[in-house]
C-alpha cells in the first residue's frame, strides 16, 4: 500500500477525543474558522516531525539532489539557503535562523504550497510544529509556546492565544535546484536529517500531483478550466489577488509579464527551461506563493486570473 494512504488510513491510538480537547489534542472552541472544517489528516500532533536543528552543506557538496529537483529558496540577511521539497515532503516545517532572523520554512504537500514566515510575533520568537490537522486541505501549524493553530495559506492564527494574529511572510522562490544555484552559487542547502528512518529518495505523494482527485474536501471548489493540480503563481498586493497559471504563462511565450495587482506593480518571470515562475514587486508591498490551482482558489475565490494574449 502507498505510504501516503497508510498515513491517511491510520487510526489514532488515542481513539475518540473529547469535545473539550477538540482534535489531535487542540482546543478548537472559539476557532476563527469553522471547527467542523478542521480535519484530521491522519498523523497525530508531531506525527510529522518538524526539523528543529537543521544542518546545511555547500552547494558543491550536495550530491543527494538532482538539478531538476524542486526546492524552496530563501535569500535574506545576505544568506541564501535551499530547502529540498524531497525533504520537506516528510517534515513540512523547518525552524531555522537565516541572516540572524528566526524563520519557519513551511511546505504543504497536499496544496503544493511553500511559505516562509518570520517566527517573531509580538516581540517573541515562536517555534512551530505540525499539528496533524488540515483546513481546506492545507497544513495547520501550531506554535509550541501557546499551542495556537496557524493556517499556512491564510497566514494567520485561527485558534488559541494568538487567534487573528498575522505572520510576516518572507520572499521565497519555489524553483529547481539548478535555477536557484545559478542565481545564488554560494547558497547552502539543507541536508537530510540523519537516522530519521525516512527514505528521502522516495516520494510519499507519488502520483498525487498528476491526479485530479483530492484527499480532503475544500470549499469553494475551483472551476474546471484548469486541472486541480495545475501549478499557479499566486500574487497578493493591495488587498487583491491574481493567479498566474503556468499553462497560461507558457502560452504567453514572453519571459516577463508586467502587471498591476491591487495598484502594485508586479513582474512575473517565466522560465521555460525549468518550467517555473517567480514574482517581483519593484516598489515592494506584495507577496507570492506557488501552489496547486485548487488550493489557491479555495483560499482566494475572488482572485483574478492571468490569461495569455490570443
Amino acid at each position: 500500500m502507498n505510504i501516503l494512504l497508510r498515513i491517511f488510513l491510520a487510526v489514532s491510538a488515542a481513539g475518540a477525543i473529547s469535545a473539550a480537547q477538540g482534535k489531535n489534542g487542540f482546543d478548537l472552541s472559539g476557532a476563527a474558522i469553522p471547527a467542523a472544517e478542521i480535519l484530521q489528516g491522519g498523523p497525530p500532533k508531531d506525527g510529522i516531525p518538524s526539523i528543529d536543528s537543521p544542518v546545511f552543506a555547500a552547494a558543491a557538496e550536495a550530491d543527494f539532489i538532482q538539478n531538476g529537483d524542486l526546492i524552496l529558496g530563501v535569500f535574506t540577511g545576505g544568506e541564501a539557503r535551499a530547502y529540498p521539497i524531497n525533504i520537506l515532503n516528510w517534515h513540512e516545517i523547518v525552524n531555522d535562523i537565516i541572516g540572524g532572523k528566526p524563520v519557519a520554512v513551511t511546505y504543504c504537500p497536499l496544496c503544493g504550497s511553500g511559505v516562509v514566515f518570520s517566527s517573531e510575533v509580538g516581540g517573541k520568537t515562536l517555534e512551530f510544529g505540525v499539528s496533524g490537522l488540515l483546513y481546506n486541505s492545507d497544513v495547520l501549524l501550531y506554535d509550541r509556546q501557546t499551542h495556537s493553530l496557524w493556517s499556512q495559506l491564510l497566514r494567520r492564527a485561527v485558534s488559541g492565544e494568538y487567534s487573528g494574529e498575522n505572520l510576516a511572510v518572507l520572499p521565497v522562490q519555489h524553483t529547481t535546484w539548478r535555477d536557484w544555484r545559478e542565481q545564488y552559487p554560494d547558497t547552502k542547502i539543507l541536508l537530510p536529517p540523519e537516522d530519521s528512518g525516512r527514505d528521502y529518495s522516495a516520494n510519499p505523494y507519488r502520483g498525487y500531483d498528476k491526479s485530479a482527485a483530492l484527499y480532503f474536501p475544500v470549499s469553494p471548489e475551483a472551476p474546471g478550466e484548469f486541472h486541480p493540480k495545475e501549478w499557479v503563481l499566486g500574487a497578493r498586493a493591495g488587498g487583491e489577488t491574481k493567479a498566474y497559471p503556468f499553462s497560461e504563462l507558457q502560452k504567453n511565450g514572453a519571459k516577463k509579464v508586467a502587471d498591476v495587482v491591487g495598484g502594485t506593480k508586479i513582474v512575473i518571470t517565466w522560465n521555460e527551461k525549468e518550467r517555473t515562475a517567480r514574482a517581483e514587486f519593484p516598489d515592494g508591498g506584495g507577496e507570492s506563493v506557488r501552489a496547486f490551482w485548487f488550493a489557491w482558489f479555495a483560499f482566494n475565490p475572488k482572485s483574478a486570473v492571468f490569461r495569455a494574449a490570443s
